[in-house]
């Protein structure tokens, strides 16, 4: 096809574009791509962003795919390639055009497009794949997903600060980072800035050391974290026992809570259960809105395989996803680390993902063989503070009674030991083994902190 007929071609899929994207998104990454090619069946176009390859297919895919098949009359594929030459052109062209706006309009729109690049590029430190439509919804992150994308949408409107807590790889990153990765592409004037508590501390640290110029460092770093409208501070618990860094926490809390900016932190217990935390930051945090993500129940864990593999274009049986789900149960990331492992052995032994290639892969059996009812009840005893002698005792103390109810379920769970097995170990009778395992069955419906418990106790024993 000559090249005039297939710019005009990509003229007219723009133009669809342009009525169902957002105008600033639609500025930023589809604008300037510029047709190269069309065969018939790839379109070919050429960007001037690097990132642009990534964040056009993981956002706007669909839309582009419909255009096509408007303008077109059927369905093509398309291809996008970053060109670093006509990038070098384009950043100069646009130098020479943000110089004579900013003489005429300092804060144009085309001037915030441009920085909200830089700060996606750098500052904002956020991960393109974490994103609202990608996070699988289920019970255990029903409230705070919702309570996440109510502060995206209106951020500092509702909910300032938004505390998020649960355990670890249960999907606090991934919601508070979808907040970040919403406002960029659909508020690009408001300033996000997303932080590990860790690193913050070590980039603390690094400003107070002596020699050069420590308050000009000082100053700087404080603005860096007080001069946004978005601050997502990661895994806050870090904070523990950081004296200096508390202060620095408290009253950055203050100057952005104070000016109307959005505040998000994650961490993996309560504000209260965050040792040495003042009572003042812990007010602080409690202030706004805390809720809570849960390990994912069984639906909502094929769910996520589910996706996972549409994400990947991966056939995969649906067994499969059954299989995984039941033998990964504490975390998303331990479950999206074993479909990644069944998927990689597959693509480089280029078979099919069945059912018997995943046990193969997995071989989870042996893992349940490998662990004992006596391996599984000292990592319970460890965690409850409870000795193996107080379990086969006659002992009817709280404590031990409730930690020997979850000894015995994750017995049954982890080992697929029978009743009968489990009763001889703990010197019980089966049926008071098969009511301690219905109790703790039962209660996890309903109570969050047992359910992280034992998600920790079960993370504790693959470690």
């Amino acid at each position: 096809m000559e090249t005039q007929e297939v710019k005009n071609l990509w003229s007219e899929v723009k133009a669809e574009l342009r009525e169902t994207i957002p105008t600033p998104a639609y500025q930023m990454w589809l604008e300037p791509l510029e047709a190269a090619d069309f065969d018939g069946n790839v379109f070919s176009v050429i960007t001037v962003h690097s990132l642009a390859p990534q964040v056009v297919k993981s956002n706007y895919n669909k839309q582009i795919l419909d255009a096509f098949a408007k303008v077109l009359g059927k369905e093509v594929s398309y291809h996008i390639t970053f060109d670093s030459e006509l990038a070098d052109r384009y950043q100069k062209e646009k130098k020479k055009e943000l110089a004579k706006q900013k003489r005429a309009i300092p804060d144009s729109e085309e001037s915030s497009m441009v920085d909200n690049l830089a700060q996606m590029q750098s500052s904002a430190n956020l991960n393109l794949k974490y994103k609202f439509s990608n996070f699988v919804v289920g019970e255990n992150s029903r409230f705070a997903h919702a309570a996440a994308f109510t502060v995206a949408q209106n951020p500092a409107k509702k909910y300032n600060p938004l505390f998020i807590y649960g355990a670890s790889g249960l999907g606090k990153t991934h919601l508070m980072q979808a907040i970040g990765h919403y406002i960029i592409f659909n508020k690009p004037k408001l300033r996000v800035r997303y932080i590990k508590t860790e690193e913050y501390v070590n980039e603390l640290i690094k400003n107070l050391q002596h020699g050069g110029e420590r308050n000009s460092r000082m100053d700087k770093f404080r603005q860096k974290y007080r001069n946004v409208d978005v601050l997502l501070i990661d895994d806050i618990q870090f904070l523990e026992s950081k004296t200096y860094t508390m202060e620095e926490i408290f009253h950055t809390f203050d100057s952005l809570h104070n000016n109307n900016k959005q505040i998000v932190i994650t961490s993996d217990r309560l504000p209260k259960d965050i040792p040495t935390l003042p009572d003042r930051l812990r007010t602080r945090f409690e202030m706004g809105l805390v809720v809570d993500i849960t390990p994912p129940d069984f639906e909502t864990r094929v769910a996520i395989l589910s996706n996972l593999a549409e994400q990947a274009s991966l056939k995969v049986d649906f067994p499969v996803f059954e299989y995984i789900a039941n033998n990964f149960v504490s975390n998303v990331r331990e479950l999206e680390g074993a479909f990644n492992k069944v998927s990689a052995y597959a693509d480089i032994e280029n078979t099919d993902i069945t059912l018997e290639f995943a046990k193969k892969v997995l071989n989870c059996e042996a893992m349940k063989k490998a662990l004992t009812i006596e391996s599984v009840a000292r990592a319970v005893g460890e965690f409850y503070g409870v000795s193996i002698s107080d379990f086969l005792s006659s002992s009817r103390n709280q404590r031990v009674s409730s930690a020997r109810h979850v000894a015995v379920y994750l017995a049954r769970e982890l080992t697929q030991k029978s009743f009968e097995s489990i009763a001889e170990y703990f010197n019980k009778k089966h049926t008071t083994m098969l009511y301690s395992y219905e109790k703790i069955k039962e209660e996890l419906r309903v109570n969050k902190e047992l359910d992280r418990t034992i998600a920790e106790i079960r993370s504790s024993l693959k470690e």
